[in-house]
């Protein structure tokens, strides 16, 4: 179920300034150049950011730091003063924020006095969630943020299934969040957050795809978005893996192992438009950089443009152009495999 929310699209588009669009066009121009020529060109500043409330989180899913405890570098919570300084920074040429990179932002305290700020600088905000703590007091702050839009994972509609990934969660903490959310905006005459479903299918919950879009229907949410599992260890197979090869990043070659279905390509559009913030200040190349192992600057230690366009982002977007299979995180990546349907 993919609803067309023209309201959705007309408040994204109205955080459009003349110096936004400026700066969007020097970015996507140096991209191309970059594309064309084989050299790191970067004209502009992001159109998007992802920033990290927290590392910490209540759930234990697999294939997830956050759940495993698994994280090498330092673990914490962002603090409003550091976010506010990175927003009036950036503010001017960002469109787009998402409230997210690993954890659970509802765990930070300030995470709702932060998006009203966000919004008070005319940027679009976003996050995603578990849902475990949207009770009808959250929901009614969360609504009251003015945050625009609100990813709910819900990988199942029985408990069983849904523990079977989510390990540690409650289905009907999930459900009674996405209500309670629902009628907020109801209540406050709302038409924000824009509430997307997102259901990450794998081998164990694939069966509940008709009964997840019955329960989308039902609640009345805006979307339902089914997400491909990213799995670290695929070329040999894992329980993960669904099935269904739609809903997979990975199909299965001759000789029995697994491969990604998506050509890799030695060029990435996030490197010039969307970098990720850590909670501490780092700033890595993007979502799949989980563990921050690829360090491209501190902005506790540098401003952001003389990071943005520095000799060590200038040098990782090079090395990109150079060969993707040399990079770690670059390897397993399937940028635009996400499923809607």
């Amino acid at each position: 179920m993919v609803r067309f929310n023209l309201d959705d699209t007309i408040n994204l588009v109205s955080r459009l300034t003349p110096a936004r669009i400026w700066n969007a066009t020097r970015v996507l121009s140096s991209f191309f150049l970059s594309k064309w020529s084989g050299k790191a060109i970067q004209w502009g500043y992001p159109l998007a950011v992802s920033i990290e409330p927290t590392t910490s989180c209540n759930l234990r899913c697999p294939e997830c730091p956050s759940g495993l405890r698994s994280f090498t570098r330092p673990t914490g919570m962002l603090e409003e003063e550091f976010f506010r300084r990175t927003i009036d920074e950036l503010s001017r040429n960002l469109i787009y924020l998402t409230f997210y990179f690993q954890g659970e932002p509802f765990l930070n305290p300030a995470f709702l006095d932060m998006v009203r700020y966000a919004r008070r600088k005319g940027i679009y905000t976003a996050t995603s969630t578990n849902a475990h703590y949207l009770t009808e007091a959250n929901a009614r702050k969360t609504v009251e943020s003015g945050l625009d839009r609100l990813i709910i994972s819900i990988d199942g509609t029985s408990q069983e299934t849904y523990q079977g990934y989510r390990i540690g969660g409650n289905l009907q903490k999930v459900i009674s969040g996405a209500r309670q959310i629902m009628e907020w905006k109801k209540k406050l005459r709302s038409r924000t957050p824009f509430v997307i479903f997102q259901f990450l299918v794998v081998r164990t919950n694939e069966h509940q795809i008709p009964d997840i879009r019955r329960l989308a229907l039902e609640l009345g949410v805006d979307q339902l978005r089914f997400k491909t599992a990213q799995v670290y260890d695929y070329r040999n197979g894992h329980p993960l893996i669904p099935t269904l090869e739609r809903y997979s990043r990975y199909r299965k070659t001759s000789d029995g192992t697994y491969a990604l279905k998506n050509p890799m390509t030695n060029h990435c559009w996030k490197l010039w438009h969307a970098p990720v913030i850590t909670w501490d200040g780092k700033v890595v190349p993007c979502c799949f950089d989980k563990d921050a192992a690829h360090p491209l600057g501190d902005l506790n230690q540098s401003t952001f443009p003389d990071l943005w366009k520095g000799k060590k982002y200038q040098g990782f977007r090079k090395e990109l152009s150079q060969g993707r299979k040399n990079i770690d995180i670059c390897a397993n990546c399937s940028e635009g495999t996400r499923v809607w349907g």
